[in-house]
């Protein structure tokens, strides 16, 4: 059994704690947060020990794995006292509040020869799964362009993000730093590295520090351009809009294939006049089509059985670089070259 200690009870680590208690192979031994009801009432209902001083629970429980939950600007710290412990860790995304800070926790996990998964989980929804496996199988032919919709309609009013996640407010960088970086991602996971980026960002809530609206465009290196087209204050249609947080459309030689906002699939093919549905499996389960369980399920299959591991720290840094780069372009007006 792999032993895991989270450290974080706040509105999503709540996801990590219920992914580990039912994960083959995982223990939850420890839930750590500063405020202890919040530990104390997580330990509840999932298991574990809850502690309020994360290096006491790492001294004590000495577990194989750590799960840092918390806001970005602890997560130095915390890394720091994985490396310090010797113990391998996962840690949330966004990695850091800056690059250079994210650069400097990679090194940090390095130089202590632990391994560092960042919760990076979009790309483990399964309909991102599936798609991936079309575009593999040749399904859509020749892939021309991609764009994907963000609209949770979360963003509106005084009151945006405070129910869940308030220190979203405070952000000033938000909408990519905080959002669109899971596109970021899933785009190099679909369609492969980029070589270049164009950025139009804007705020339309007042209330908030950064960004909320925008859109991003993506050349990849494939030669596919892949558009963020980015709104929070707007919804979309879906039962629940936190489900996909959006629409995506993939166009290709042989037909479009697209995702709505319920996590169903289907397929135009070039000529008709309908679209077919795409039948697959997954569990509406957790978030995002439990794509917290897939990638912590990932993650104790690499300790347990040895297969390679996807957003390792140094990997996931490229990620980071090219959300500098949309924050560059955005401020110049004009294209960024990533190579």
């Amino acid at each position: 059994m792999l032993r895991v200690a989270v450290i974080g009870a706040g509105f999503f680590a709540r996801f990590h704690h219920e992914a580990w208690a039912r994960i083959d192979g995982a223990e939850l031994v420890g839930i750590c947060d500063l405020d202890k009801p919040k530990a104390d009432a997580a330990a509840s209902e999932v298991g574990g020990r809850a502690w309020d001083d994360p290096a006491a629970m790492i001294a004590t429980l000495k577990p194989d794995l750590i799960d840092i939950a918390t806001p970005p600007a602890t997560h130095r710290a915390m890394v720091q006292l994985a490396a310090e412990a010797g113990t391998a860790c996962i840690c949330q995304k966004p990695l850091a509040p800056t690059l250079a800070e994210s650069r400097e926790i990679v090194e940090l996990a390095e130089a202590a020869g632990i391994p560092l998964i960042v919760h990076e989980n979009f790309r483990f929804q399964p309909w991102y799964r599936e798609i991936r496996r079309w575009i593999e199988g040749g399904r859509l032919g020749d892939l021309y362009q991609a764009s994907f919709r963000l609209r949770p309609g979360d963003g509106q009013g005084e009151d945006a993000y405070l129910a869940r996640q308030p220190y979203f407010q405070q952000m000033e960088r938000f909408l990519i730093h905080e959002t669109g970086i899971h596109l970021i991602d899933v785009f190099r996971f679909l369609f492969g590295e980029m070589r270049a980026v164009y950025a139009d960002l804007r705020r339309l809530n007042p209330v908030i520090a950064g960004e909320d609206a925008g859109h991003v465009l993506f050349t990849c290196r494939s030669g596919i351009r892949a558009l963020f087209d980015g709104n929070r204050l707007s919804g979309h249609v879906a039962e629940n809009p936190r489900l996909t947080m959006g629409e995506l459309a993939i166009e290709g030689s042989l037909g479009t294939l697209f995702l709505n906002g319920d996590g169903g699939l289907s397929f135009l093919p070039l000529g008709a006049d309908a679209p077919e549905p795409v039948s697959y499996d997954w569990e509406n389960r957790g978030f995002g089509g439990d794509c917290v369980s897939a990638l912590q399920a990932h993650v104790v299959d690499h300790f347990r059985n040895g297969t390679l591991l996807e957003n390792t720290g140094r990997a996931y840094l490229r990620n980071i670089e090219i959300e500098e780069a949309v924050y560059q372009s955005a401020a110049e007006g004009r294209r960024i070259d990533l190579d």
